[in-house]
This record gives C-alpha cells, structure tokens and sequence, in this order.
C-alpha cells in the first residue's frame, strides 16, 4: 500500500432525495469530489440488509445487498417506476437524518412496483445462476420471515425451523412471487453497485469494504447452515459472542451473535471463510475485517445470559485461516481491525499475517488506552483514523473527554490551548503527517460538526446510523482544502 489518504462515509450517509444515501447520482458526484480533493479511497460501512436497530453490523446475510440502497431515480429511467408513485410514499421530511421507519414502510413498497413491471432478461438469469449458492436461501428465508411477521428463525414451526425438505419445498411453492421479488431486490443491488464502484474505480478511488466477523444470529446464514456454529441439538446457540468489562464498560458487551464452531470449518478446509472473502473482493477493492483478535481467541458468553461478565475466552483459528485463504485467493488487501486490549498472541498474529492494522487518534489522549496510538509510535504498516463509526466525531470529542485527556492533547501537540473550531483540522494534519501509509478521516471531521454527526454509540440501541451530510455540504471550499492537507503531507495519488 502506497502512501495515500481517503474519506470515510457510509452510504447511508450520502444525500439523496429519498430519505437515505443510496447508488442515486449523488454518490457518483461524491466519488467526483474525491478525486477533485486527490484522495485515493472511500471507505464504507457493510452494504448488507438491516433489521431491528438499523445496524449494518447485524445483517439477515453476509451476501446479500441492503435494499434501501437502490436507486429508485434510475428504476423511474428504466420504466420500472414514475415520478408521481415515487412522490407519493413518505421517506422522511429531514435531509440530515434517516427515518428508518418510514423507510421500511415506503421503501419495499415501491420496490414492488418496480418487481411488478419487470421483465426477466438474460442477464438478470445469469445474476441467479451465479449467486445461487447464497441466494436461494436468503430468499427463501426472507419469504418465510415475512410470512410470519418477521420473528427470526428460532420461532418458527420446527419443520421450517430445522430445515424439513417436505416443509421447505411447500414454502417455496407458497411463496413463490415473494421469494422472486427478494431475488429481483438483489439483482436491482447488485447492478447499480457494481456501476458505481466501476465508476470510482475509473476515477482512481478504490472502495474499502466492512466485513463483521460474525453473522448476525436471525440471518439466512445461520438458518442455512447450522453445522458451522455452536449451536446444540435444537439449533439453539451454547455461546455468544461479546467482549468483556473493561473501563469502557463495567459489564462488558453483549453482541449476541452466534460463534463459529472452528473445527468444522477447519475439517472444511475454511471453504465457507473463503467463499465470503473471495465475494467481498468482487464488491470491494480492499475489506476491512472487523474485530481481528477474535480471529486470535474470542470471548465465549453463556446463551441466556443479560450481560458479558460471565464470559471466558476460548481459541481462535489463528494464522491457520489466513494460510488458506492466501492458498486459494493469494494476498488480498486486508485491513484489520485491531482494536481494544491486544495480547502478545494477538500483536503475532497481526504480525505473522502482514495485514496493516489501525491507528484511532482520539484512541491516543485516553488514559484508560495504551499508549500506541500516539503518532509517533506508528509503523509505516498501518491505517490512521481520526475516528471511526463508533468514535464520535473530533469536534465531540472535545466535549466528551476529560481534562486530562484535552491537556495531555494540548501538550503533545504544543499548543497553549485547544480550540474546538479548530480541532479537528489540528486532528487531520497530525494523522495526515504521520507515517502511516494510508490515512482515513471520517466526513465529518472536514466539516468540522460535532456529536449530532455522529453514527453510533456501541452497546446502544435506537438513535443510531442515521446521521446524513446535506447536499452541499461538501463544497468547492472544503475540497480545495482536503487536497491542500493531502498535497502538504504527500499522499496524493
């Protein structure tokens, strides 16, 4: 990796004229404006479809694209749908924050209307063909899921629960129309995606992907494949996965996804592991996987349980996975989330697999972490962030931290005071001058907004993902001044 610089910004959090960033003309012009501002990557957050909590963390698939982000703009060019019918659902009134539940009641219903007026063609037959290993599943399972009022898997009837080939057929019979429109849904996904991150590709910026670790418990993944999660004879899991107390949080967190059974995968010679990693690089040019040190040991909790204090750790598949997968797929450009409390076995994993890890700059004035995200301490192998998706942004930052943290900042940086108007900029040009090789700054951060930018607080749930930039914010006057920090500190393209 280059020495080189890009922006961090969800889809979601794009401008668009129907209630939540999407593939719409917007994106291309963002991607226009990275260039303009010499940057080399865009940097999202998973693309999969979302449910209860709106997290792109907590996917129905580790496959399947979020419906939301198809452009209805370009179904009203191709005749799918028209102007009025687009004018006539409700998407949310504010052009800086999402209204997901407007959105998931106008969305799908607009999307039908496009289903409607559809013609399969060829190259919509071959989308099926090729994607039938992961597709036929997840539109099975959607179907069922809607069907029954959108509980998870775990309470439907025990034939369709476990899978009863008798039960799954009559479903599909059933169900018929309804599994074809999820296929149409991720036929539309896939098509303007890959337009768009042609198009950027065009331009010189390459897209970095988000992949989670885990799946999300109520997930076609789970449903499909029982045998590769620890789970007991009624499909139900032993453990979940979390992380422990710490000085963040006295009871640790509770994530409550489903924990991979390594040794099936092993026997499996990690076949599932490089299927996922093998399609994330037909959707992005590099993937970001998130939580690295489960990859290392990962922390087991007891099913059932209401917090993370009753966990323990267990062994992960270490450099064992990464063999294989750079056996079947080479060296893909892999960044990994390295963050919180590293063990030695984790620093020589992260080591031993060469994968740059990251840097977060607010990470470096906290007491309560160690001392290794302050700039100079960095190696050239790694990614520096200002912040990330769960940091809130610089600005807030300022507000949010403790004297001690502001003074120790004050006193690194050698300045009599910090100014909160300028802050963030001060934040940038200290990552962008270190010697990391690639530096990612968050959107907000060159808009210098504060904590009502923010995209998530973890462990919370509701008031999360649907921070959105107004069109227009990022203007002539803020590019000019992205490309001149970039130029200054030499990571143009």
């Amino acid at each position: 990796m280059k020495r080189a610089s890009g922006i961090l910004l969800p889809v979601f959090s794009l401008p668009s004229e129907y209630g939540i960033g999407c593939f719409s003309k917007e994106a291309y012009e963002f991607v226009d404006m990275l260039k303009k501002a010499g940057q080399s990557y865009w940097q999202i957050l998973p693309l999969g479809p979302t449910g209860y909590g709106d997290s792109p963390y907590q996917s129905f698939s580790t496959y399947a694209g979020n419906p939301y982000y198809i452009d209805l703009r370009t179904l009203i060019q191709e005749g799918l749908l028209t102007e009025d019918e687009c004018r006539g659902y409700d998407f949310g009134n504010e052009d800086d924050c999402i209204d997901y539940e407007k959105i998931y009641r106008s969305r799908f219903k607009a999307l039908g209307r496009a289903f409607d007026r559809f013609g399969k063609n060829e190259e919509y037959d071959t989308f099926i063909r090729e994607n039938a290993f992961w597709l036929e599943d997840y539109s099975l399972y959607m179907a069922i899921k809607d069907k029954n009022d959108g509980v998870s898997w775990i309470e439907w009837e025990e034939p369709l629960k476990n899978r009863d080939e008798a039960a799954l057929e009559a479903a599909r019979r059933e169900l018929a129309r309804e599994i074809e429109f999820y296929k149409f849904q991720q036929y539309q996904f896939d098509r303007q995606w890959k337009r768009l991150h042609a198009y950027a590709n065009e331009q010189g910026v390459k897209i970095i992907g988000d992949i989670p670790i885990y799946v999300a418990f109520d997930s076609a993944d789970t449903w499909a494949a029982p045998q590769m999660f620890q789970f007991d004879e009624n499909n139900e899991p032993i453990g979940v996965a979390g992380c422990p107390p710490d000085a963040f949080s006295a009871t640790g967190q509770l994530w409550g996804n489903p924990l991979y059974k390594w040794e099936y995968h092993k026997d499996t010679g990690y076949e599932w592991w490089i299927k996922r990693i093998e399609y994330c690089f037909k959707l992005y040019d590099v993937v970001r996987i998130d939580h690295f040190r489960g990859f290392d040991e990962y922390y087991s909790i007891p099913y059932g349980d209401k917090t993370a204090v009753n966990g323990h750790w267990m062994p992960g598949p270490g450099m064992d996975l990464f063999e294989a997968i750079e056996a079947k797929l080479g060296r893909p450009e892999i960044i990994a989330e390295d963050l919180g409390f590293l063990t030695p076995s984790v620093l020589k994993l992260l080591h031993d697999s060469g994968f740059p890890g990251m840097k977060v700059l607010q990470f470096a004035f906290d007491a309560r972490e160690s001392s290794n995200y302050l700039p100079h301490t960095y190696p050239t192998n790694c990614v520096v962030y200002t912040g990330t998706h769960d940091n809130d942004t610089t600005r807030g930052w300022y507000h949010e931290v403790g004297k001690n943290a502001r003074d120790f900042a004050k006193e690194y940086m050698c300045k009599p005071r910090l100014d909160e108007d300028s802050l963030a900029g001060d934040f940038i040009a200290m990552a962008m001058s270190s010697v990391a090789d690639l530096c990612v700054i968050p959107m907000q951060d060159y808009l210098g907004l504060g904590s009502e930018a923010r995209i998530n607080i973890p462990s919370t749930l509701g008031g999360n993902w649907v921070w959105r930039m107004k069109k227009g914010q990022f203007d002539e006057e803020t590019v000019k001044e992205v490309e001149r920090v970039t130029r200054l500190y030499g990571r143009l393209p």
